[in-house]
Order: C-alpha cells, then structure tokens, then sequence
C-alpha cells in the first residue's frame, strides 16, 4: 500500500460537488470556511478552466489530495463528471489511505445506496442513453462505467458521513472544518520539528492556547539566550494547533530578514496574506500595511507567531497597536524579556494579557537524548562512548544548539577523535554556535552596554552583583546596563547575589574581545615579562585589565622562574583592574599602575602591604589565602585570612570605604573609636568578639554582615536603632537560635541572610519593611536534620520573598504560621483531636515520608498532624477505617446528601485506604451551592513497607459552605496516574455536640484548677472515663474539690479549634488568593509560596533547584491576593 506524504500531497482537501445544486451557496461557504482554516483546498472554478479536458487535471487533483469532501446533492448522479470523480476518490483511497467524508446535502444515505429518488431517476437516464448507444465499443464502455459508478455510489453511502438534514447551515459547516482538522491532525501540513526534554513547556503552552478565555487576547513570550530552542518550540506549538484558528501565521527570523531593504515589508505582505487570504490588496509601505494589519486583526480571532524579535519597532510595524480580536493568541520570540513590557496597546481599552515563559536549556537526560540522536541516531551512547559524552555534555550545560552542531559533527567519528573535541573546545568554541551566540550580543545598542558585558565575562561572573556594580562603576562603566543584559538573557543573578552567565555566552564574550586582548594564559605572562615583541605598544599602554592565575599555568610553565618584574606593570598606565594570584613579585611596588580600582592578589606572600603601593584611587582589594597580620585599606576582602590579628584603628575614619569583607577572621584587637559620621554605603566588618558591639556604628551603614563569626544570641546587644538606614543584613553561620531582638526593631531592614544557622529554631516577626529571608541550609553532614521549627510574621507585613531548603516541610514540628503547621499527633491536645472526632490513640510506628519531589530525603517519623487551609490530615499504616467515618465506597469517589440533623455541621470527616505511592488530589463538590474545593496535600508520602495507608483529613466549614439537602461529590484525583488506584473511601459528618463541648470547657478547668494547687492532672482521656465511670461524690473525693465551684463561675473558655479558625486562608475564610473560578478553588500551600509562581505558568513545575523561594502574602495589606512578581517590585 502506498501511504501518502506530505511531499506528494499538494492539496489538504478535494472538493466534490455538483454545480448546479451547491455552487453558490453551501460549497462556496465551505470553501471559504476551509480556506481560513488554513487548508489547501482543490476546487474545480480555481484549478481547472473551462472547456478544458478535466479527465488528467482530475487525476492529478485527486492523487494529490490528503481528504476529499464529496457533497451528495439531488443532481449529483446527473453528472457524469462527478461519478467519474467519485470512482477515481474510492479508488484513491483504497491504495493510499486517503480520507473520505461523503456529506449528505438534502438526500437521503438510504436513496444514495440503492440508487433510488432522484439517484435512481439520474441512473435510469444514464441507462437510456447506453440503450440508445448505436456504437457497441462505446455501448459497451458505458456499461462498465455504469458498473463502477453504481458500485461506487453503494459503497460511499455506507461510509461514515455527515447529513446536513435539520442542521443549520453555519453550525454544520464548522463542524466540517473540525472534523477535517481532527482527521489530518496527524499528517500536518509541515513537518513539526522534533524535541527532546521540552515535554513540560509544550504542555504549558498548550495550557495557555487552551485556557478557555475569550473574553480578551493573550500574548505569549518565549525568552531564552540563543539556540536555547525557542523557535522549534514556537514551530511545533503553532505547526500542532494553527488550523483551530480562523486564521493564522508563522512568521520566522524577523530581525535577519528586516536587515534586507524591503525585508519588513515583504514580512509585512506575507502576515497580511496570511490573516486575510487574499493577494489581490496590496501596499507599498510599511504605514499602510500596518493599517490593514490592524484593521484584519480585530476582525478575525487568529494565532500569530512572530519569531526573533529584536525591537518595538517591529511588534508595532507586524501587530499594530489597535489589539485583538477576543480569544486571539500571539507568541513571541526574544531574546529581550522587556520588549512585550514596552509594547503598550494604548487605543485598548484592556491590554491583552502579557505571559513569559523562559527557556533554560535541557536537564541531563534530555542533553543525552539529543546528542545522541545527532551522533549516534539513537537515543543513547555507543558502547565506549559513554565518557566522552558526558564531557562533551558537560560542555554544553543543556545548550541545545550546542548538542545538535557537536553530535553532527561527531557523527561516525571514533572515541579518539571525540577526545581531541573535547580538548579542542577548551580552546576554542565551534564557530557555528558562536555566531549564533553573537547576535544577542550585536543587539545591544548601547556601546555602554557591550562593554559592560565584556567585562563581567571577562571578570566578574560568580562574583557579588554589589561588589561588581562598585568596581564598575569605579571604572567608568555604567552598571544600569545589567538589567537590560538580564532582559537579554546574558545574564543572570544567583540567589546568592553573583552574576551567573551559561558557560557558553561567557565564552562568546571572551571570544568577542580575542581580536584586541589577550585571552591565552601563557601570552599573559610572555605579555607581563615583555617576551612577546610582537604585542605593539598602544595596545600594551590601552590595557585595562590584567588577569594572571599561576595555578592555572601548566606543570611545564612552572619549571621556570614565576618571579615578575614590577617594571613591566609601569608600561601599563590605564589598567584598572589586576589579579596577580599566587605570582612572585620583585621591585618596587611603585611601579603599579595609579588608576587602579580593584586590586586582587591571592597568596600574597609578604606579611604586610608595602607603604609605596599606590592605593589613593583603589576601590577593591582582595589579599585572601595571604599571610598579611595587619593593613590600611579602603575596600578590603579578605576572607579567610586567618592569620589578620588586628584591625587598624583608622578603619572607621575610610572615607572612601565601600565595602569591608573580614568575616570569620577571628580577630584579637579590636578599634574602640567615637562614633564615625562618615557616609559608608556599605560596611562588612563583625569579628566573632561580642566587645565589638561597643563600638559605635556609622549611622549610615546600608548594608552589614556578621557572616560566620560565632555570634550566639547572647552575642547581640540590645539596640540596633542607630543603624536606621540598614537595609542589608547578613548572619550566616553563625549558631543563633532564633531572631535576635535587636534585628526586630530595624526599622528599614528589607533584606535578612540567616544560610547555614545550623541551629536556628524560629524566626519570629521580623520588620514588616522586610522583602527578602534567605534561611538556606547546604549542610552536607548525612546526619543534619534541620532544627528550625516555626516562622511567623505580623500581619502589616508585605510580599516576602523566602528561601529556604527544599525540606522546609520535612515531617517534623514545623509551622508558617498562618499557611502550615506540622506536629507529630502524639504531641496534639487530646481535646483538639476530640473536637475532631477522631480517636485519641494513634499506632506508635514511624512511617517513611517525603516533601516535594525530593524522594532522596526520605526518612522515618512519627505519624503527623498537618493543618492548612481549615483542613486537618494524617496518614498512617492500616486498613480499617476510623470510628468516625460513617459511610464507606468502594473506589475513589464517593457521593452523598447532606441529610437533616437537629444540631449544626461543623465540617467532615474524609478518609480513604489503599497503597499510597503518592497522595491524590481531593475534589470536594457541593453541587447544589456550586462550590468546589481541589486540595493538593503540602507532603508527598512514600512507603517502603509495603503495607496499607489510611489518609483521615477533617474539613472545618464556615457559615454557608455546607447545608441540610446539598448534593456532595468526593472525587480523588490521581496526578500522576498511579497504576495502583486507591481500594476505599469514606466520610462522616461532625455535628455541634454540646454535651462534648462541655466537657471539654470542663476539662480545661480542671487542668487550670489542678495547676492553681499544684496537683497533677489526669490526662483528657482519662479524666473523660473518670467522669463516666465515677458519680460526683467520688470524683470530688478523689480530685480536687475546685470543679463543682469553677463549673458555677461564668468564665468564657477558648475553644480548642480557635487558633486553626482564626487563620486568614481558611474554608470559610478568605481564599481569593486561590480561586480558580467562581466557586472553585485549588488548595496547594506549596504552589502558592513559591515565589516562581507569578512569573510563569502556575501548573510549571521547578525541578531541580537545590532550594526553593516561596513569596509569603500579606495577611491584609493585599487582603489574602497573591501579587504579582511586578507588583512586589514595584
């Protein structure tokens, strides 16, 4: 069977019909609806001229088409054309699979199939004419022809067709169209691209294309640094979805072909034939193409996607800005995240919703995959291979660009040739993946900007943004130019503040300034000793910055002398920034260059800096892993110098100090100075001496850092409001346990760094000023177990932003207050678990448990009672389903009515039993007020017994949420498809019970009683039996006679719930900030704390970070709604 391709099919769909019946009306509707659903239609008035011989066009027309539509009108027989046609269509598709849809157009399929009503009047005709044929040659042609079309005609009536009988004309049309769509969705017009680790992206966008909103058009964003895969993205998204739109348009490599004379234009023509399906109008400049642009693009809900936009100018030129028809989906891609932010829709009365999506290279698996499909055409290494794969992986860190070019080139190759790659590429980079690298950096249009790019390739990636921007600028640079590099995606800031670049863009800066600078180590050192005699000298006198590392010079290069005259450095007046590290200096320091700004000399050998050093105009000096016991410095970094003793006494009298680094170096003297006034921006100088605190801070201190000095909190004094202009923070590594009071009262403290507190056990209400708390913990001991244990902030605070480990919510006591709490239920008040329904006496055993993805963390722990959303939950080993679940089903989902009870429903218990790999989502549905609830659970369970688990949650409800005569559904929803479903489920109501209520205010007090005259208590459950067993006399006799006298006095008790219920987002609170739609709402604490949410997608997943950000909302200042990462910002 000969299967038909894309290459040999030159039309989507051929048109069958009968003139006379359809021609202006239904078939040229048709026509007209498949032409704007972007399908290449055969259709006889376009294709074929008059009085021509149709028999070899037809032939043609037909072999070359994917479907034929064949509409069965009343004359349709009558033609002997189009039984003709028909024969060839049913022969067509009987050797190439060709789709075949007959539509019933005012006929019956019965009629059609036994050749009856106006078929069999057109057959009989036909018959009378063969009678009447004198010529027997042509009599009997006829006759066979007359064979094959009544065959033809049985056989198409009995295909699955659509009639159009009782349907409106428009409606059946499109359900046409659909069903052509649906059927060639398989054979797509172009061949979509293939991709490998992009499985959650394309989902995402899917999401996004499907969202079901049509009240406004969306615009979609693809950021990435270049060949990160944005345009195959872009293409297998458009190439999967375009014929579901009325119109639509893929329009690729917009900034290189805008570099023609007409190439915006032609670009500008091409989306115009696109949306309006015609090229009879045309333009001849880009003002008026505009014009039409706009004016087809309110008129028609389309799909657009524009690929490599570098500038306003263009969105303005191919979009317009009078916006979209509703339900209209545009994708862009960029490498300039700002550029969607700059193009502004100002005649809309609603700007179409702005969404990013940014690309970040493939993890592991993926890179695998792909360099394997180019290098091997599998999806694995060849025996052998495995190692320099790996090397050449790790080269390309997740390029994809990077992979195809490299597996394409190492094609057949063998392990030795792979080898020499991998060698080669430490020094130089494949020219095919630096020019397209390049054209970020050729974007920038600022000469500002590029030089600020070079540098930081050059020098500064790793390195502290604040530290960098302060060399920076020192040198002339303007470092305001950093956003725009990240908008770029060239760069990027760390969560520890470092400026980050993909190995691959940090090789293309370098690559960049090979041409007029020296990048080759051993030509550094030929450069700085004066071998080198071809080097002229503007070039030797223009240098700017001198980096030499002798640890990274070659075994063989340190045969010979490492020694450096200090000479040669005085032929290099303009260098501002020298790294000298581990180099053996002779001469006279003078000779070092006076516009230097950071200075950087690692194992510097001398004990202290020598007098004649010229350091008036140094910004940064960096001396670490040096044996220097006493200096004078402006800016000094020196960590870990160990062996510092002393700080002179003139450090607070700097006034050129930006930033001081001396921490951990255990200092022994200390400056005991009068309060400096000086302006210092920043000031990094805590020794681990607790006398410190006596000295008097400069008042304009920004930032301060107490990073590893074995501060305790016994170590802090008690007023920190000199320091009213603080806004940095850092405490790193140092053993407090908890917030230290004096950092409380800071009045303008934004950010707070508490990483590597090891023994840190809460953080209680910072400043409310506060946006930024890093309690990261990278302790690698297999044995450390985070201590931390509560975090709460006051209600005035606004949008924090938290980052902290990814076992932030590791089965222990732990609570953000307000969001989660965790406590082993042996630990809870037997009166809450009372007032619960649920039973006092847990199993003792510990159970394995894991948070998040992180499967590795697994350990044991006692069974948990974790609280959020007005939900409360444990899971534990069982089969059996508690005392308080009243009715049980078989399956995940269960159902019920709400039926009558003389006391109130406080809430409900639900509870089911099975192997949980995985915990389900929980759909909660009150049908009849139309509220749904969607809980994701904060934990993910693992189990390694093998056992049965019981998940028992109890759900607290407000005032209105639940009802005598409601129709409640159940459903658990299973996320990841677990092959083994859930066996059972349950659920039992919880009423009011006063009689349980009172002895509950009864027992409490009692407990007050008992503490009053120092008795011991008995337990809640046992004092319960106490009271059932033994009448009043006994029990007076035995217990403490204050109960009789306490139960007459009128004092109002706390209910034991009245912490949960007083929390904000609760069932019955408010939940606007997780409200899917009306009445609908998805309950995910984790989801919603991550600070990634509100700039991408809320269904993305984060995989592997070493840590996670949430964003903790304000309690009232924003009235439970997530803000946005804009909105926090701004």
């Amino acid at each position: 069977m000969v299967i038909l391709t894309e290459a040999s099919s030159s039309y989507d769909v051929f048109l069958s019909f009968r003139g006379i019946d359809t021609r202006l009306n239904f078939v040229d509707h048709l026509y007209n609806a498949l032409l704007d659903a972007n399908l290449n239609i055969f259709y006889d008035d376009d294709e074929i001229q008059t009085g021509e011989d149709l028999r070899p066009e037809l032939k043609r027309a037909i072999r070359a088409s994917r479907a034929s539509i064949i509409v069965l009108s009343p004359n349709y027989a009558s033609s002997t054309w189009c039984l003709d046609e028909l024969v060839l269509i049913l022969e067509q598709r009987l050797t190439s699979d060709q789709l075949v849809i007959p539509i019933f157009y005012h006929v019956e399929p019965t009629h059609v199939r036994k050749q009856e009503g106006s078929f069999g009047v057109a057959m009989a005709d036909h018959k009378k004419r063969l009678e009447a044929e004198a010529n027997s040659q042509k009599r009997s042609l006829l006759a066979k022809k007359m064979d094959r079309w009544n065959t033809a005609l049985t056989e198409v009536a009995q295909l699955k067709g659509m009639d159009a009988k009782g349907r409106k004309e428009t409606e059946f049309i499109g359900e046409i169209v659909t069903n052509i769509h649906r059927m060639l969705g398989g054979h797509l017009h172009s061949t979509l691209p293939l991709l490998f680790g992009m499985e959650d992206s394309i989902e995402a966008i899917t999401s996004w294309l499907f969202d079901g909103s049509s009240h406004n058009a969306d615009i979609l964003t693809i950021l990435g640094m270049g060949g990160i895969g944005k345009t195959s993205l872009a293409r297998y998204v458009h190439g999967s979805h375009y014929r579901l739109f009325a119109k639509s348009s893929f329009i690729e490599c917009i900034t290189e072909k805008c570099a023609a004379q007409t190439g915006l234009l032609d670009l500008q023509k091409q989306l115009f034939h696109d949306i309006s399906k015609t090229s009879q109008i045309q333009a001849h400049d880009i003002l008026a193409y505009t014009s039409m642009i706009e004016n087809g693009l309110t008129r028609k809900k389309v799909f657009i996607v524009l690929d490599n936009i570098d500038s306003v100018d263009q969105l303005y030129a191919l979009l317009g800005n009078k916006g979209f028809y509703p339900g209209s989906k545009i994708i862009i891609t960029t490498k300039d995240a700002s550029l969607t932010e700059r193009y502004a829709l100002s005649k809309l009365a609603v700007n179409p919703k702005h969404t990013k999506l940014l690309l970040e290279g493939l993890h592991k698996q993926a890179s695998l995959q792909l360099l394997s499909h180019h290098a091997f055409m599998s999806n694995g290494p060849n025996d052998g291979y495995e190692k320099v794969s790996k090397q050449i992986m790790a080269y390309c860190k997740g390029h994809p660009l990077a992979l195809k070019v490299l597996g394409e080139s190492l094609f057949n190759k063998t392990v030795a040739e792979w080898e020499d790659c991998v060698i080669g590429l430490k020094e130089e980079t494949d020219s095919r993946i630096m020019n397209i690298l390049k054209m970020s950096f050729h974007s920038i249009q600022s000469n500002n900007d590029k030089e600020l790019f070079k540098h930081i390739a050059c020098f500064f990636v790793q390195k502290d943004r604040d530290f960098a921007e302060t060399i920076l600028n020192s040198c002339g640079i303007r470092t305001t130019g950093i956003r725009n590099l990240i908008d770029r995606c060239l760069l990027t800031i760390g969560s520890d503040n470092n400026l980050m670049m993909h190995q691959l863009i940090q090789e293309m800066g370098r690559d960049v300034v090979r041409k007029n600078h020296l990048t080759s180590l051993k030509s550094v050192v030929d450069y700085v000793v004066m071998k080198s005699h071809s080097m002229c000298w503007k070039k030797r006198r223009n240098a700017k910055g001198l980096v030499l590392d002798m640890k990274l010079l070659e075994i063989d290069m340190l045969c010979g002398s490492t020694e450096l005259e200090t000479t040669a450095l005085s032929k290099m007046p303009n260098l501002m920034i020298l790294q000298l590290n581990f180099v053996q200096l002779s001469g006279s320091y003078k000779n070092f260059p006076q516009r230097l700004r950071w200075l950087c000399m690692h194992g510097f050998p001398l004990k202290s800096i020598p007098l004649d050093l010229p350091m008036e105009n140094l910004v940064a000096l960096d001396m670490s892993y040096s044996n220097i016991e006493s200096f004078d410095l402006s800016y000094s970094h020196s960590q870990p110098s160990r062996k510092r003793q002393k700080v002179p006494t003139t450090i607070g009298m700097l006034k050129k100090v930006k930033t001081l680094l001396l921490d951990g170096c255990d200092l022994l003297e200390l400056p005991m100075k009068k309060r400096v006034t000086d302006p210092s921006e920043v000031f990094k100088a805590i020794p681990n001496d607790s006398n410190f605190f006596a000295i008097s801070l400069p008042s304009s201190l920004v930032r301060l850092s107490l990073a590893h000095n074995n501060l305790s909190n016994e170590s802090f004094p008690m007023d920190f409001s000199c320091l009213s202009m603080l806004k940095d923070l850092c405490l790193n590594g140092n053993p407090i346990v908890s917030l230290p009071d004096c950092v409380r009262t800071l009045p303008g403290l934004q950010t707070l760094e508490m990483s590597n507190c090891l023994k840190l056990m809460s953080v209680e209400h910072p400043p409310c000023t506060l946006r930024r708390l890093n309690l990261y913990n990278n302790c690698c001991k297999p044995d450390y177990k985070s201590l931390l244990r509560k975090i709460a902030f006051d209600p005035e605070m606004v949008p924090l932003e938290l980052i902290a480990d990814r076992n932030l919510l590791a089965p222990s006591s732990f609570e953000i207050e307000g969001m989660i709490k965790i406590q082993p239920i042996a630990g809870v008040e037997e009166k809450v678990l009372w007032s619960l329904g649920w039973p006092l006496i847990w199993p003792s055993e510990k159970m394995f448990m894991v948070t998040g993805h992180n499967y590795e963390g697994a350990q044991k722990s006692q069974i948990q009672m974790y609280y959020e959303f007005g939900i409360f939950s444990t899971i534990y080993n069982g089969r059996w389903m508690p005392f308080c679940i009243r009715h049980v089903s078989m399956g995940t989902s269960i159902s019920f009515t709400i039926p009558s009870h003389p006391k109130k429903l406080r809430g409900l218990n639900f509870c089911y039993t099975g192997k949980l790999f995985e915990l389900p989502m929980i759909k909660v549905r009150n049908i009849t007020k139309n509220f749904t609830w969607i809980y994701m659970h904060c934990i993910k369970s693992f189990y390694v017994d093998g056992d049965d688990q019981i998940f028992l949650s109890h759900w607290m409800f407000g005032k209105n949420e639940m009802g005598v005569g409601d129709e409640i559904t159940i459903n658990l929803e299973n996320h990841i498809k677990d092959p083994k479903p859930m066996c059972r489920c349950g659920v039992g109501l919880v009423y009011d019970d006063d009689e349980r209520m009172e002895l509950i205010r009864r027992y409490t007090r009692y407990t007050r009683s008992c503490t009053n005259i120092k008795n011991e208590a008995l337990s809640f459950s046992h004092w319960v039996l106490a009271m059932h067993n033994m009448d009043n006399d006994d029990i007076i006799t035995t217990q403490p006679k204050c109960i009789r006298t306490l139960d007459d006095e009128n004092i109002e008790e706390e209910g034991p719930l009245d912490y949960y219920k007083s929390w904000n987002h609760i069932i019955g609170g408010d939940l606007s900030a997780f409200r899917l739609t009306t009445g609908e709402y998805f309950l995910n604490s984790v989801e919603f704390l991550r600070s990634l949410f509100s700039s991408s997608f809320p269904n993305a997943h984060f995989t592997g970070f070493s840590s996670l950000s949430f964003l903790i909302p304000a309690q009232k200042s924003t009235k439970g709604r997530f803000e946005t990462e804009e909105e926090v910002k701004a």
